[in-house]
C-alpha cells in the first residue's frame, strides 16, 4: 500500500462530535499547502445510493464541495449495511475487508499531495468486525487527530480511553481539537484543556466555539427525515430552521409567529392559518416553512393558497408533537447545498485550529 503519500485519520471520542465538520474544514486549509487532496471514509455507516453503489454521505459531501476527482466507491469502500455485522460474523471475510480499503486508498492517493481519512465515531467503533478506527488507522499508517466536545474533565477522560486504543495498534495521535464550546469560555477551557492534555502526552490543536447555525436543518432535510409529501413548489428548500412553534392558536396570534427561521407545525385542516400566512406572504420577513400534519389532504382552496406561499409547505403523517419532537431530535449534518454552513466552517477551522502544528508533525 501507498506509504509516502501525507495522511492523517480524523477520529472523534464519539459520534457527532465534528469529525466531519473538522474534516471539511481541514481540507479547505491544507490545500493551500498541498494543492491535490484526496479524502477516504473507509468505513461508513450512513450512505446513498448513487449508481447502484452504496456511498457514504460525508464522501458525497466531500466530493460535491471540493470535486476531488477520486472514484466515490473507492472514498467509500466499505458500507456497513443492516446486516453487515450479522454476516461479518458468520463468514469473517477480514483478509478481503481490509484489502479493499487498502486497494481504494492507493487508488484515492493517486497523484494526490495528501489524502485526509475520516473515522467514524470513537475508537473502537467497528471492533466487533474487527476493523475499529484505532486498526483502520494503522492499516492504512495515519497519524490520528482526536475530536471531543466542549469542556474539561469529561473530554480529557473521553479522550484518554481513546487515546489506550490507539497507542494499543501503534497509531501516533497528533492532537486534540474540542469542538462546540461556549464562546464565552473559550480561553478558560484552552487553557486548562491544554494543561490536562499535557499531562496525557497530547497536544491541544484547537477549541472550536459552537456555531448555532451548524445546529439548525434546513427544510429538504426535514422533509427527507420525515418522508414528508411536498405541497407546492417553492425553491427555498435550504432555508435553515431556528425555532419551532405549534400551530394551535387563533389564525390571527398564529400569523404572528410567522417570523424568520420558524417553522411552523399545525394541523392540516386549519384553514384559517393558512389564509393568514398566505396574508402574510406579501411582507418582508418570511418563515422557514411549515409542516401540516396528520395527513389530511387540504380543499381544493386551501392547496391554491399554499401554491402560491413562497416558503416550503410539506404534509406529514405524524401527529403535531410528534413532528416537533422529530425536528427538535433531528442530527443535523452539513449537506453539499450548506453554503452559508459551508463558508462558517471553514472559516471556524481556518481561525481556530493549529494548523502548522499538524503540518509539522505530518512532515516529522
Amino acid at each position: 500500500m501507498n506509504s509516502v503519500t501525507p495522511r492523517v485519520f480524523i477520529a472523534a471520542t464519539r459520534q457527532n462530535d465534528g469529525k466531519t465538520t473538522t474534516s471539511l474544514g481541514l481540507l479547505d486549509v491544507l490545500q493551500k499547502t498541498y494543492p491535490r487532496v484526496g479524502y477516504i471514509k473507509p468505513v461508513g455507516q450512513r450512505f446513498v445510493e448513487i449508481d447502484e453503489q452504496k456511498i457514504d454521505e460525508d464522501t458525497v459531501l466531500m466530493d460535491r464541495v471540493y470535486r476531488l476527482n477520486c472514484p466515490l466507491a473507492d472514498m467509500s469502500p466499505i458500507a456497513v449495511e443492516p446486516d453487515f455485522t450479522r454476516k461479518y460474523l458468520e463468514s469473517s471475510k477480514n483478509d478481503q475487508l481490509t484489502a479493499r480499503i487498502s486497494k481504494a486508498f492507493d487508488r484515492v492517493a493517486w497523484e494526490k499531495d495528501f489524502v485526509l481519512c475520516e473515522g467514524s465515531g470513537h475508537a473502537g467503533v467497528g471492533a466487533v468486525f474487527d476493523l475499529s478506527n484505532a486498526r483502520v488507522a494503522k492499516l492504512l499508517r495515519a497519524k490520528a487527530i482526536i475530536i471531543s466536545q466542549g469542556g474539561i474533565g469529561k473530554p480529557i477522560d473521553e479522550v484518554a480511553l481513546n487515546q489506550a486504543l490507539f497507542e494499543k495498534e501503534g497509531v501516533e495521535i497528533i492532537g486534540v481539537i474540542l469542538n462546540k464550546v461556549t464562546p464565552a469560555k473559550l480561553d478558560h477551557i484552552a487553557k486548562f484543556a491544554r494543561k490536562g492534555l499535557k499531562r496525557k502526552g497530547l497536544e491541544l490543536l484547537g477549541v472550536l466555539p459552537h456555531q448555532p447555525i451548524l445546529s439548525r436543518p434546513n427544510m429538504e432535510s426535514i422533509r427527507e427525515v420525515m418522508d414528508a409529501k411536498p405541497l407546492n413548489s417553492s425553491s427555498r428548500q435550504n432555508n435553515l430552521v431556528g425555532s419551532v412553534v405549534i400551530g394551535a392558536m387563533s389564525a390571527r396570534n398564529a400569523a404572528a409567529l410567522l417570523q424568520p427561521a420558524t417553522l411552523m407545525i399545525l394541523p392540516g385542516d386549519r384553514t384559517d392559518i393558512l389564509a393568514a400566512a398566505h396574508a402574510h406572504r406579501a411582507g418582508s420577513s418570511w418563515p422557514a416553512g411549515m409542516i401540516l400534519t396528520d395527513g389530511i389532504q387540504p380543499s381544493r382552496e386551501a392547496l391554491a393558497l399554499i401554491q402560491e406561499l413562497p416558503w416550503p409547505v410539506l404534509s406529514v403523517a405524524a401527529h403535531c408533537y410528534d413532528a416537533a419532537s422529530i425536528v427538535h431530535d433531528l442530527i443535523v449534518k452539513t449537506r453539499p447545498d450548506d453554503t452559508e454552513k459551508i463558508s462558517v466552517i471553514r472559516d471556524l477551522i481556518a481561525d481556530h485550529v493549529d494548523v502548522g502544528a499538524i503540518l509539522k508533525h505530518l512532515r516529522s
